[in-house]
């Protein structure tokens, strides 16, 4: 089976394509706001790279949030579209969940949970926590807009060790101190390779979701900044 991966939560715009345990081809972005203009063209080039027609793909997988609001609009429009053209099933792997997952896989030897955080600006994140579990990940704490405080996650860290990771990891550094069990990975980011095992599990087991009426988690209402031009309002 061969999905195609697309990550446009946050502020990196990246695109994959995975056969069975491997990803054949990545591409990135870090470019600000060019989501729109980088999505089409990384695939193209990549599937002219595998010699593969959009109508090899048995699958388009996209990261569902939460995260950027603009970002995951583009994804999730330009998957739909394909899906919808091509005839092939969507799948959509919450952000947060995947990013956890991600983590795991490369730290084989870590034991304790994971936080990822997705800075939803001021003091706030997008976060979760989960630990590692036989088929991916378990949730300890659901998806949440949380603001971030001195002893908002005590609790947790009281039972063990927790990793935070995401842009939002360093303003959570700053607040929470020097807790014995708390470690952060300032540097993680979320690319769209970080999709591929939970896309084939939902794959696998049918789990799609509908092509013409399927939204991303956007968590929180979209807020329009008031325009910087001088004499628009």
């Amino acid at each position: 089976m061969t999905i195609l991966l697309i990550e446009t939560a946050t502020s990196v715009c990246s695109v994959a394509v995975a056969s069975g345990d491997a990803v054949s081809a990545v591409r990135c972005s870090s470019e600000p706001n060019a989501h729109s203009s980088r999505m089409a063209p990384f695939v193209e080039s990549m599937l002219q790279q595998l010699a593969l027609s959009p109508v090899d793909l048995d699958a388009v997988c996209v990261s569902g949030g939460p995260g950027s609001y603009t970002g995951l609009r583009i994804g999730v429009s330009y998957a739909k579209g394909l899906c919808y053209a091509l005839h092939k099933p969507l799948l959509a792997v919450p952000t947060l969940q995947a990013m956890a997952e991600h983590y795991f896989l490369t730290h084989a030897d870590y034991s304790g949970w994971v936080c990822p955080m997705l800075d939803a600006r001021r003091m706030e994140c997008y976060t979760a926590l989960y630990r590692r579990a036989a088929d991916g990940v378990e949730v300890v704490k659901p998806v949440s807009a949380d603001i971030i405080e001195t002893g908002i996650y005590d609790r947790y860290m009281d039972e063990g060790p927790v990793v935070y990771i995401g842009d939002g990891a360093a303003k959570t550094q700053q607040v929470l101190g020097l807790h014995p069990n708390a470690h952060y990975d300032t540097g993680f980011t979320v690319t769209a390779e970080a999709l591929r095992p939970a896309a084939f599990r939902q794959l696998q087991q049918g789990l799609v979701v509908d092509v013409a009426y399927y939204e991303p988690y956007y968590l929180k209402d979209f807020v329009a900044k008031k325009s910087v031009v001088r004499g628009l309002r």
